[in-house]
């Protein structure tokens, strides 16, 4: 057996130096990505603030207290109360919980619904593919908010009818993508070898196609994270989604945004805040996840 010579042990040594640990990684990435980064804070945060809800929150988020309506942001209620006498922060930070839930319920089943029947419909092709994407032009002929609405009207509201709600707008919109990234794999002659062996169709689909379209199904589930949490408070707001007295930012802003504009702002401004800063950090990160999982993006 030969023993490795000085040379190569300090080559050695200096390769393993040259591996970064992982938040050299991290800081390597939000340097490139700055935007990204500042997104994936923001996402973090509001992760933190669901998990640690019942830690953070100062007071009761269903709690009444009527000597304190209306109450202007002061030291003991930092960002006010509401118009029946609610902690807002408590509020803000319980309906991070309610946010996240049904962004990511509706858009983990719709984009995980949405990859299998489009690579399914790549696949298999010819008829099956033109009668699938005739349905789908169907569904995507309306836009995601007038959709939401006619699946509620007929559910009916709460958490789980809204998460159907914003899940079925989702799947035509996430298969067209995967088909179109499915359609090429189809072609590739590896899927053709398999065919030849003998597999199944289920397990040629979930075991050659679909791992090769994650990138674009991952930056989907991102992108459409935003979209839901906007979705389900456009729905709140109007009176179709999370019912009272659940804390949701879209209900909070209906109970404050007309009736309350003037004498008490804050009402309506934290939760608006709220749910632009975390589509807008949702947004970033999944941009972000986009140039860093894009092959073309990172050749540039």
């Amino acid at each position: 057996m030969a023993v490795p010579s000085e040379v190569q042990v300090e080559s050695a040594i200096e390769d393993l130096s040259d591996k970064k640990s992982w938040h050299y990684v991290v800081i390597d990435l939000a340097k490139r990505q700055p935007l990204g980064a500042a997104g994936a804070v923001v996402v973090i945060a509001m992760v933190l603030m669901a998990i640690f809800a019942n830690f953070i929150g100062p007071y009761d988020p269903e709690a009444n207290s009527f000597e304190h309506m209306l109450t202007p942001p002061s030291a003991d209620f930092w960002l006010g109360t509401d118009q029946f006498g609610r902690d807002l922060l408590t509020r803000i930070i319980y309906g991070a919980r309610t946010a996240l839930f049904v962004g990511f319920a509706s858009s983990f089943i719709g984009a995980f619904t949405g990859l299998v029947l489009g690579v399914g419909s790549a696949y298999f092709g010819g008829k099956v593919d033109l009668i699938f994407q005739r349905v789908m032009d169907i569904f995507m002929a309306f836009p995601l908010i007038i959709m939401a609405l006619a699946v509620v009207s007929i559910f009916g509201t709460g958490v789980q009818n809204v998460i159907i709600a914003i899940t079925i707008p989702f799947i035509p919109r996430c298969a067209r993508v995967v088909r179109s990234n499915a359609l090429a794999i189809r072609e590739i002659p590896y899927v053709d070898a398999a065919r030849a062996l003998g597999f199944s169709h289920a397990r040629i689909i979930l075991r050659h196609m679909v791992p090769n379209v994650m990138a674009p199904f991952l930056i989907m589930i991102t992108a459409f994270v935003g979209q839901a949490i906007l979705l389900e408070a456009s729905l709140s707001y109007l009176g179709l989604g999370v019912q009272e007295p659940t804390p949701a930012w879209g209900l909070m802003l209906q109970g404050g945004a007309e009736e309350y504009a003037e004498s008490a702002p804050w009402v309506a401004v934290w939760p608006g805040v709220a749910i632009s800063l975390a589509v807008f950090g949702f947004n970033l990160f999944g941009d972000a996840l986009r140039d860093i999982l894009d092959p073309k993006l990172r050749q540039q």
